[in-house]
């Protein structure tokens, strides 16, 4: 107990003294972060290298502590040992991006190998929710772990003080969880990084001085996710990674927010936007220090139940802390107001969804139709046919001096709209829909481009073939007058 206090004591001591010295040196270098008008918006250039000090702090600690304390720590200090060169990996790509900067790939790759580092280094996820991983699953799913870990920390860390503070949170309850469970390896290895953490933030706090950058982000997300797999496997809970899992959630939760919405607006997942959780916050008129505390107090909250879930050895108390934690968060996201969840939402529950994919199906149809008809008549009848079924309505054709119409052509008015769709010079197609129609207006666009593609294809397809290639000879084959032919048929 007395090297602990003394690792902790001397680690906070460090990072004190680190930092400001640090953020000195990178600023006369000009490694600075420098603000813009739309996601930084501190006022000055503010080094972005905070990592170095926190780095140099944890790992200085194990080397001074010994010596103050007389006392060998080697083995009890094994765990440190064995993940300092896979975090040495992790630190030097979160440094390189700082000074030079690395494309995503890079970036990854590095972490890749951290990640296999710490595999062979015995941090290997062996249960997940009841389920053994103990088979050759144990290594994707700890690097799926491990790699998640690291760039949810990283993508949190967009406010001042935010991604600090919730590594300290999660550090700590892991600490008070290996206290609990007697694993004083783990704690040796978690209390240093807590305190390195508590001294940074008093310069990382709102107003920082001094940003954690990718050698910091990085670095405490990847001690986090390897902390949190050794607790897993010393902890009795028949759950496996359910409390780690928790006590890293914040993070966690907003890069699944992160990629969930992106995906729904079909953009690159490593692109950067306003929409993770402390944006909205800060949409929603928090200050920027209230937006952090908020977190800082929801941070507390899952270190309870992550606490309470590492205790509990009754699956029906498991359970319902599970729902509880599910429950909250989902009150939490539904709080912050995502657009995408809620117009994804009303699609699915609301019959939207359905009725896309039945009017994706019609128009898939429709193109085929199109591309197989032999004349302007089949090409008329399957376009009338469609039309119908999604919903359109007074469909007019005008082809080359043929003009083709449903029977309420004549039926438009004021509670109608009007689209005209040309035909490369030849004529033109012209439907009408009701305002406020229940049908989906996201068909409109496909539809369109299906007449056009489709239909100018088809009719320079016939105007082309050898025989014949004239409409008064396709008429006259058909039994039909070349003048202006009205035909009428049933749409919809």
């Amino acid at each position: 107990m007395t090297s602990l206090l003394w690792l902790g004591l001397v680690s906070f001591a460090l990072s004190l003294i680190l930092t400001p010295i640090f953020r000195d040196i990178f600023r006369s270098y000009g490694v600075v972060d420098k603000p813009d008008t739309t996601r930084k918006l501190h006022k000055y250039p503010i080094p972005r290298v905070g990592g170095m000090a926190i780095a140099t702090a944890y790992v200085a600690c194990f080397f001074i502590v010994p010596l103050i304390t007389r006392e060998p720590l080697n083995e009890q200090l094994a765990l440190v040992w064995d993940l300092l060169p896979a975090v040495g990996v992790i630190f030097a790509v979160g440094i390189i991006d700082d000074l030079f900067g690395l494309k995503p790939w890079q970036k990854l790759t590095g972490q890749l190998a951290g990640a296999c580092l710490a595999y062979w280094s015995g941090v290997r996820v062996l249960d997940v929710v009841g389920f053994s991983t103990q088979s050759w699953w144990s290594l994707p799913v700890t690097i799926l772990w491990l790699l998640t870990c690291t760039n949810a920390f990283n993508l949190v860390d967009g406010m001042d003080g935010l991604a600090t503070g919730v590594g300290l949170f999660a550090t700590l309850t892991i600490f008070v969880a290996a206290i609990m469970h007697g694993n004083l390896p783990l704690a040796l290895a978690t209390f240093p990084l807590a305190a390195c953490l508590l001294g940074f933030l008093c310069y990382n706090f709102n107003p920082a001085t001094i940003f954690l950058g990718d050698s910091g982000s990085l670095l405490i997300g990847f001690l986090l996710g390897c902390f949190g797999v050794i607790w897993s496997q010393k902890s009795a809970t028949l759950l496996g990674m359910t409390a780690p899992l928790m006590a890293v959630s914040i993070p966690l939760i907003d890069v699944a927010l992160a990629v969930a919405r992106r995906l729904i607006r079909r953009q690159p997942i490593f692109s950067a936007d306003r929409g993770h959780i402390h944006h909205r916050l800060l949409d929603r008129g928090l200050t920027p220090r209230r937006a952090v505390l908020v977190l800082y107090a929801l941070c507390s909250l899952v270190a309870i139940f992550s606490l309470l879930q590492s205790l509990s050895h009754n699956d029906r108390l498991s359970g319902v802390i599970i729902l509880l934690f599910c429950a909250a968060a989902w009150l939490g996201v539904q709080y912050l107001g995502y657009a995408e969840f809620s117009v994804a939402g009303k699609m699915l529950f609301s019959g939207n969804l359905p009725r896309t994919l039945k009017s994706q199906l019609d128009l898939h149809n429709l193109q085929k139709q199109l591309e197989t008809a032999d004349s302007v008549d089949e090409c008329w009848t399957a376009l009338s046919d469609a039309s119908g079924k999604l919903g359109f309505r007074c469909l007019r054709m005008e082809v080359n001096g043929l003009s083709y119409e449903g029977p309420d052509a004549a039926g438009a008015h004021d509670k109608f709209w009007t689209l005209r769709v040309p035909l490369g010079g030849t004529g033109h197609v012209e439907f009408s829909r009701e305002l406020q129609s229940q049908s989906l207006s996201t068909i409109v666009g496909p539809f369109v481009d299906v007449i056009h593609t489709g239909l100018v294809a088809r009719l320079r397809y016939f105007r082309d073939r050898p025989s014949p290639n004239s409409i008064e000879s396709a008429l006259s084959s058909q039994g039909l007058r070349p003048d202006h032919l009205v035909k009428s048929e049933i749409v919809g």
